[in-house]
């Protein structure tokens, strides 16, 4: 480790209780992904942690979901592509949450709202920005990007990470790291789908022939739609969410249901979606109609030579720590198959490790935030600057 390396790993070692104590402030306010007042809140709170250490924040503003926020270490111009540290601070819980569940600390693990998933990896990659500021040596210019709705799919996330993306060197998104230690270096894409069936109501006992029933229909559909899996392909098919009818006496006049679908290799999408398109197409219980919406899409995250090449750098640096870091494959869906779609070499989840994500046992290793700091702050000051 050369002295200015070892002089950012050292200074993010002596922040460490700084680190934590940001962590419990953010994991202590509600942000749930369509509490916007939350969302807002969070991203504040680190727009004034930015702004105290000297950082150029711009808001992104957005009506329904929170603002997208950037951070630049200074104002000054440059036509470089910057290396770009991402993160989300949405969560998937209910407002009150964090009231009810507040941030603790117990046998070496926090536990809180949101604690792994992500708000450690946003904290962490504040302080590794601040590392740089305050030591400068990265090869590139560093960003920042904190974005608002990532546990829906991105909707209006979506096109600022595609065009800060396409402008950027490589990203770092900060996802939890996986309990193995690992990092992530491809994802499964997702699609969320709602699709309707129409009939017609009729009383069930006096005027049954006269009916068409909606659930019927879609019962149908159902089954036709789990058959597209193919496990070896790594495509799964799930109707999670089924409604529908008007009363226990009466056939249907309407019903839905709410599709998962997930794949892995990007040219699959096309022809599962044609696939599910003729289901809802086609009426087994004549008299039927239906039609069908996509409501969020995550893209696959597919390695390419680049992120190979970039995994391989931030592995090298995990092991001069004396980590131990190979890349998994994750079913779970991410912003950074955004990033890697449209052709920025990304790597993922090399935040600080966690698990049980999305539960009330959500956790975070609270010894692993200063090591994956450094990890990733290593990992940039060894790229190589011509490229």
């Amino acid at each position: 480790m050369t002295p200015a390396e070892k002089q950012i790993c050292d200074w993010l070692a002596s922040k460490a209780p700084e680190m934590l104590g940001l962590i419990e402030e953010v994991v202590n306010i509600d942000s749930g992904t369509y509490d916007k007042a939350g969302v807002d809140e969070v991203g504040d709170r680190f727009i004034r942690h930015f702004n105290e250490r000297g950082f150029s924040t711009r808001k992104e503003p957005h009506e329904t979901f929170g603002d997208a926020i950037h951070v630049r270490l200074d104002d000054t111009p440059t036509n470089e592509k910057p290396i770009v540290l991402m993160g989300h601070r949405d969560t998937v819980f209910p407002k009150g949450e964090a009231g009810r569940r507040r941030f603790r600390v117990e046998n070496g693990r926090a536990y809180g709202p949101g604690v792994a998933d992500m708000k450690a990896g946003l904290v962490m990659n504040a302080y590794v920005l601040e590392a740089f500021k305050t030591f400068g040596g990265a090869p590139a210019p560093l960003a920042g990007l904190i974005t608002s709705d990532e546990e829906i799919a991105s909707p209006s996330s979506r096109p600022v990470i595609e065009r800060v993306a396409r402008d950027a060197r490589c990203v770092f998104n900060s996802e939890p790291g996986r309990p193995t230690g690992n990092v992530v270096t491809s994802r499964k894409g997702g699609i969320f789908m709602r699709f309707e069936v129409f009939g017609k109501a009729a009383h069930s006992g006096g005027n049954f022939e006269k009916g068409i029933s909606a659930i019927g229909e879609i019962a149908h559909k159902i089954v036709a739609i789990h058959a597209l899996t193919d496990l070896k392909r790594g495509i799964t098919l799930n109707v999670g969410l089924v409604s529908g009818g008007q009363s226990v006496n009466t056939t249907a006049p309407h019903a839905e249901g709410r599709i998962d679908l997930r794949y892995v290799q990007p040219g699959d999408r096309g022809p599962i979606l044609t696939a599910i398109q003729k289901i809802v197409d086609t009426a087994t219980v004549p008299g039927t109609t239906a039609k069908i919406e996509i409501v969020g899409e995550f893209k696959p995250l597919a390695q390419s030579a680049e992120s190979e090449a970039l995994f391989g750098a931030y592995a090298a640096a995990s092991k001069d720590l004396g980590l131990s870091v190979a890349g998994e494959f994750s079913g779970g869906c991410a912003d950074s198959g955004l990033t890697a779609a449209v052709g920025c070499p990304t790597i993922c989840a090399v935040g600080p490790v966690g698990g049980n994500a999305h539960t009330a046992e959500e956790y975070l290793e609270i010894a692993s935030v200063v090591p994956r700091a450094q990890a990733l702050a290593l990992a940039i000051l060894r790229l190589d600057p011509t490229k």
